[in-house]
């Protein structure tokens, strides 16, 4: 019996349907960060980081720049992963698309990578945006790049997964609103944890988003709160987790097909 074919028409198909409700409101979802980082900017990195001494040899509002990225990062991949999905479970279409002649490994596929290119975008525009307010040097582009890449499909494949589980918006905005932001605010986005006193330092290790954004700051600066190839493992192994569940999900239907 031959495998089945690769339906690539299918995959894009759905891609190209998420990337055009993005680019309808492409100007919304875009000044938004930009606004938010400049009134970042003007608080953290003028008001404030004028008044701090360099972070690890770097000057504050510049290292404030990677948790900026991620913080975004890290909201806009959970929300897109999430609505693509659950939109069509709320307006009855999820059949359709469950009857449609695609695996599940392409619907994650085109869904998943959909929400990871908007969010690349975005990060790619807030460190655009950052620029024009501090100087910006990036000693491992490719590093950046490729940890940038990874961190936004592993949230987007973990939004999908919300999406997947809630019944309703309130649900849907539980972990982004509750349980991720603060996470990111704990997790050294503004600060090193080397600043903290032991006793939170151990605390805020158990804490995941900690090696995330300190990868992603070493590809900045070449400097890191924990080992980068510890920050590097701990996004593998959260997307390995996400990939697991997700087919769990599919191979039994949950809340998918009821």
């Amino acid at each position: 019996m031959n495998a089945p074919r690769f339906n690539a028409y299918g995959v894009a198909a759905i891609y190209r349907f998420e990337m055009a409700r993005f680019m309808r409101t492409i100007w919304q979802s875009l000044v938004t960060p930009v606004i938010t980082t400049s009134l970042y900017f003007v608080v953290f990195g003028s008001a404030i980081g004028s008044r701090m001494s360099d972070v690890n040899g770097v000057p504050y509002a510049a290292f404030i720049v990677p948790g900026l990225i991620m913080m975004t990062v890290f909201t806009e991949s959970i929300f897109n992963g999430s609505f693509g999905i659950y939109f069509p479970k709320f307006v009855g279409t999820i059949y359709e698309l469950l009857s449609a002649p695609v695996s599940y490994v392409e619907v994650v596929l085109a869904y998943v990578g959909a929400a990871a290119t908007k969010s690349v975008a975005l990060g790619l525009v807030i460190l655009a945006t950052a620029s024009l307010f501090v100087p910006i040097h990036i000693l491992h582009v490719g590093w950046m790049i490729g940890f940038l890449v990874l961190i936004s499909v592993t949230f987007s494949l973990f939004g999908f997964i919300l999406g997947i589980w809630a019944n309703s918006f309130e649900q849907l905005n539980i972990v982004p609103m509750l349980i991720m932001t603060p996470l990111t605010f704990l997790g050294g986005a503004f600060y090193s944890i080397d600043m903290l006193p032991p006793a939170w330092r151990t605390l805020t290790l158990f804490n995941p988003v900690v090696y995330l954004i300190s990868g992603f700051r070493w590809s900045f600066f070449g400097t890191a709160d924990v080992a980068v190839g510890l920050s590097f493992g701990m996004t593998l192994g959260f997307l390995a987790v996400c990939l697991a569940v997700v087919a769990v999900v599919f191979k039994t239907g949950y809340r998918l097909k009821n």
